[in-house]
């Protein structure tokens, strides 16, 4: 319940109490609440372009981020979001001069982390490597007051092929109590590149049990709505692809299966397409196709609502197309 007494801060702090505790409708009432006190006001601007953001409505959020900037320049916060949201959208210069302006204004060495990191992503996105590799040897060695920087430091490392200073980091995040399914799948990307199959397979199924015990996204769909939006990407392939699925057992899940990941699968991968032999009673064994679709993953990958479609033929296509042109795959 909002306190209809509550001033502008206390309808801001309240809004972001409700945003920790998952209440995102609470948080958005409350939060538009305080810029009815006070239109021009910055961290309601700010709080409500969070909100928005969490919900998938990327242009909502980054119209309030931008009304935040507009109204407090030195808004370091508000700048790096709504340079992620553009980021995001696809506007890598526009993202690329807010992140800018953010290292201008960074104090602290965890501000100035966090504005690298995103200029680190925002290189890699368009396509500037070698930028993004220097950008990547400033970020600060670690580990860092807040855990979350040793995760996304290494991660950052990692992403630019710097596999030595990614590792410590990333098994620091790893090995912390409550560590996010992120951490794991990143150290487990880490042991696949050390060739060390036994402990990568370990970390891709603590990524697996983390992820299932993360909340999913507000804007998730009921299973049987992903169901049909799967059969619907299924129909929009062409018929070089479409053919071998014809009588296929079409599966959609929220995650791989532990078995299949405990033996080096990844967590996060979007599909399986695969043959398995069927035992009979009598003559030879039958041979089933089966797609497994999992709707956590291509939710995760599409990032918004309105690019699942776009993210389910990508990943369909790209699954079907290397299973055709590549070595039978072992049976699990």
């Amino acid at each position: 319940m909002i306190d209809d007494d509550a001033s502008e801060p206390d309808l801001v702090d309240r809004a972001w109490d409700l945003i920790a505790e998952g209440d995102l409708a609470g948080a958005l009432a409350s939060a538009l609440r305080s810029l009815e006190e006070d239109e021009d006001s910055p961290e309601g601007h700010h709080v409500v372009g969070y909100v928005y953001a969490l919900e998938g409505k990327l242009q909502a959020a980054l119209q309030h981020y931008l009304r935040a900037i507009a109204v407090d320049g030195g808004f370091f916060d508000a700048l790096l979001q709504a340079a992620d949201v553009l980021l995001q959208l696809g506007e890598t210069r526009r993202a690329e001069s807010l992140v800018e302006d953010a290292l201008d204004l960074a104090e602290t060495a965890e501000e100035r982390a966090a504005a690298l990191l995103l200029h680190v992503d925002t290189l890699l996105t368009a396509g500037r490597r070698e930028e993004a590799v220097m950008a990547a040897s400033a970020l600060p060695e670690g580990p860092f007051a807040a855990p979350e920087l040793d995760f996304r430091v290494g991660r950052a490392r990692f992403e630019v092929g710097d596999l030595q200073g990614a590792a410590p980091l990333l098994e620091l995040a790893a090995r912390r109590p409550g560590a996010s399914a992120d951490a794991y799948y990143f150290y487990g990307l880490v042991l696949d590149e050390r060739d060390d199959p036994a402990a990568m397979a370990a970390a891709f199924v603590q990524c697996r049990d983390a992820d299932l015990a993360t909340p999913r996204f507000p804007w998730a769909e009921p299973l049987a709505t992903f169901e049909r939006r799967v059969s619907r990407a299924l129909q929009r392939l062409p018929s070089s692809l479409g053919a071998p699925l014809e009588g296929a057992l079409v599966v959609v899940d929220e995650v791989p299966g532990a078995e299949l990941v405990s033996e080096g699968f990844a967590p996060r991968a979007s599909c399986l397409f695969e043959e398995v032999e069927l035992p009979r009673r009598a003559g030879d064994p039958a041979r089933l196709a089966r797609l497994f679709v999992y709707q956590r993953n291509v939710e995760r990958a599409a990032g918004t609502p309105d690019r699942i479609d776009e993210e389910l033929d990508l990943a369909l296509r790209a699954e079907i197309q290397a299973v055709l042109n590549g070595p039978p795959r072992p049976t699990p």
